[in-house]
C-alpha cells in the first residue's frame, strides 16, 4: 500500500494495486474503494488509461524520491510520496524494547550504509550504532541499552530487512 498526499487538494490518500490483469486491466484499491483502470498507452513517462468511463492522460514532468509532478489531463498535479515517513521513523526508532532483549533490530528495511560501531564497543541507549539508507535518507539504528556489543550481524553494503538482527548488546 502506498500512502500520498495530493499537494493541491490538501488530502490524503491510501492506493494500491490490488490485481495487474492481462489485456490492460489494472484494479486499484484507493481510500478502501475497488476501481478498474484500463490502460490504453502506456511509455517511460506517460500514459493514457480509461477511469470510471472518462478518458485521462497522464505525464510525468518532474519527479525525487520526495514528490512527483504529473500533468493530469492538462492540469498539473503534485503528489507527495512517504510524507509520513519521517514521523514512522521516529516512531518506530523510539519504541522502547523489553530490558532483556539483547538484539537490536531494524525497523526499517535498507541498506548499510556505515557500521558506527564494532564488536567490544561500550554503548549507551540511544547511540548510534548503524546507518541505514532508505528511501534514499540515512537513518540510525540506536542502541535500545546500555551495554557492550557483542557482535555485528552486518556487514556494509548489505540490504536488512524491518526487523532483522543486526547486533547483539549485552
Amino acid at each position: 500500500m502506498v500512502e500520498f498526499k495530493v499537494a493541491e487538494a490538501q488530502q490524503e490518500v491510501d492506493g494500491e494495486v490490488v490485481h495487474s490483469l492481462s489485456d490492460g486491466l489494472v484494479i486499484l484499491k484507493i481510500n478502501r474503494k475497488e476501481y478498474q483502470v484500463r490502460l490504453l498507452r502506456s511509455g517511460t513517462d506517460e500514459v493514457e488509461f480509461i477511469f470510471e468511463n472518462s478518458f485521462h492522460h497522464a505525464k510525468i514532468l518532474r519527479s525525487n524520491s520526495s514528490e512527483t509532478t504529473i500533468l493530469l489531463d492538462g492540469y498539473p498535479l503534485t503528489i507527495k510520496k512517504h510524507f509520513r515517513f519521517a514521523d514512522l521513523i521516529y516512531k518506530t526508532l523510539s519504541s522502547t524494547v523489553s530490558v532483556g532483549n539483547n538484539n537490536l533490530t531494524s525497523q526499517i528495511p535498507g541498506r548499510v550504509v556505515n557500521i558506527i560501531l564494532n564488536a567490544g564497543s561500550v554503548v549507551k541507549a540511544g547511540d548510534s550504532v548503524i546507518i541505514l539508507e532508505s528511501m534514499k535518507m540515512q537513518v540510525a539504528i540506536k542502541a535500545h541499552k546500555d551495554g557492550n556489543i557483542r557482535e555485528i550481524k552486518v556487514k556494509q553494503g548489505t540490504t536488512v530487512g524491518r526487523y532483522d538482527v543486526v547486533a547483539i548488546i549485552e
